[in-house]
């Protein structure tokens, strides 16, 4: 299938490059909103524009597309206006990664090299699972979560929507991290994180809480979406 990576970033050039190696699916350019950037070639693949090109795209053949955004809440609002456009929303999956053949994967997930998804995982729409992380068995991992690289998150783990992982984090087994939170690099997180919430540290410890409605609406909503100050 013909494809677009939207997102012409530093993790837009990650996923085209993961695309390439797994060779089920041609991409044929990016999308990205920065108007700089259209145009340009990126490791050999040109930006065709914004996001709102996907509709005469889909007229030329190109019937997929993948979302590939760091930030969480962009990259869910992307991933459901693909779906409402009628492009099949695809996943990239590194040849490297060890996945488990019992794991359940969603839409538009990507999985980068050398990452390890272990027995009756169920991994959800749109989540990242970077570099060399690590998914013991029977984690649930919710909608557009990322796990950075080098993530370590043992058996039985529950991963709400929307929660960041950080770089290097350790989550024990049993433990559930809530939608929109955020895992400090390095933590050791030996207990449940609440909704919402920044935890740093050995052991984890909660440094902050967002608990305004208003202020979590404006939290989720894509960057490019956001009025300048």
């Amino acid at each position: 299938m013909d494809c677009v990576i939207i997102g012409a970033g530093g993790h837009g050039r990650v996923v085209l490059d993961i695309m390439q190696h797994e060779g089920r699916h041609e991409v044929v350019g990016f999308l990205d909103s920065n108007p700089d950037l259209h145009g340009r070639l990126m490791d050999g693949v040109e930006v065709l524009g914004p996001i709102q090109r996907l509709a005469g795209l889909k007229e030329q053949g190109v019937l997929g597309a993948i979302v590939a955004v760091g930030h969480n809440g962009t990259r869910r609002s992307f991933g459901e206006q693909v779906q409402r456009l009628g492009h099949e929303l695809v996943s990239a999956i590194h040849p490297s990664a060890n996945i488990a053949s019992n794991v359940s994967i969603g839409r538009g997930v990507v999985v980068a090299a050398g990452a390890l998804v272990c027995a009756h995982c169920q991994i959800g729409d749109g989540v990242i699972l970077n570099t060399g992380c690590l998914v013991d068995h029977e984690t649930m991992i919710g909608t557009a979560c990322h796990l950075c690289p080098g993530v370590k998150i043992a058996g039985r783990v529950t991963i709400e929507s929307g929660a960041f992982v950080g770089i290097g984090a350790t989550v024990i087994q049993h433990v559930r991290v809530g939608h929109d939170s955020v895992i400090g690099a390095g933590a050791v997180v030996l207990k449940d994180v609440p909704p919402m919430s920044t935890v740093v540290g050995l052991p984890a410890r909660e440094i902050k809480s967002l608990s305004n409605p208003n202020e979590f609406a404006e939290w989720l909503m894509p960057e490019t979406m956001k009025s300048s100050e």
